[in-house]
């Protein structure tokens, strides 16, 4: 027997209608309480991941839309037999194991879209900088650098995946630093820890440059000290 716990919830008037509009609508509940109970259910399973939930009209939403991709023989991605067969069983676990690529609960957090960003807008000016480099300055950053000159190597896979997953979304697909594109983001070896100190050291730099006016040798020396 599972033990249930007795928990004192208060709702204001606002929320009570809602959850009096979904029993009506639903027919899912046959009191408040136990359409908290699903609500809850649906909700933190939603949430976690673990499961999706289609609402009646979404239900019959997808399932015209399914007749008309049929119809056309239209030739997708989404499996639409695979998901008619999970709502009409109820087995709305099974699209979040089977389409994980698009049911999941994962979101960019706002910083580290905006560290990306940042190193990738530092690496267009090292690089940009290093291409016009006299033969002179480049064996002087090369002596500083470990014997070669710097090149932007992307984010380590394994443990910074979601950072070299935001890159790769900026450069391929929304088509922003093209300089990059094509390129293998994954450096096999951490570098955010790097990177941010690097970008924190160039954005102070950042506003005198651009119209013309580059990285000098002695800032790309200081940069990539940051680097280390």
């Amino acid at each position: 027997m599972v033990r249930a716990e007795r928990l004192e919830l208060r709702l204001d008037e606002a929320l009570l209608e809602r959850i009096d509009e979904w029993i009506e609508q639903t027919g899912r509940a046959s009191s408040r309480s136990d359409a908290v109970r699903q609500l809850v259910d649906i909700g933190l399973g939603t949430m976690t991941g673990k499961s999706v939930h289609f609402s009646d009209g979404e239900k019959l939403n997808f399932m015209m839309l399914r007749d008309i991709v049929k119809h056309l023989k239209v030739q997708g991605e989404t499996k639409v037999d695979f998901v008619a067969d999970t709502i009409y069983g109820g087995h709305y676990w099974a699209p979040t194991w089977d389409m994980q690529g698009l049911f999941h609960n994962h979101t960019d957090r706002p910083a580290d879209v905006s560290l990306v960003i940042d190193v990738l807008d530092m690496w267009s000016f090292i690089e940009e900088r290093i291409e016009k480099l006299t033969p002179e300055d480049a064996e002087r950053l090369k002596a500083a650098n470990y014997g070669h000159l710097p090149r932007f190597t992307g984010f380590d896979g394994n443990n910074e995946s979601e950072l070299m997953s935001i890159a790769i979304f900026l450069v391929e697909k929304m088509d922003r630093f093209p300089r990059f594109k094509g390129r293998d983001f994954n450096s096999h070896a951490p570098t955010a820890a790097r990177y941010r100190r690097m970008a924190a050291a160039f954005q102070p730099i950042r506003t005198s440059l651009g119209f013309g006016r580059m990285l000098s040798v002695d800032q790309l020396i200081d940069l990539l000290k940051g680097e280390r």
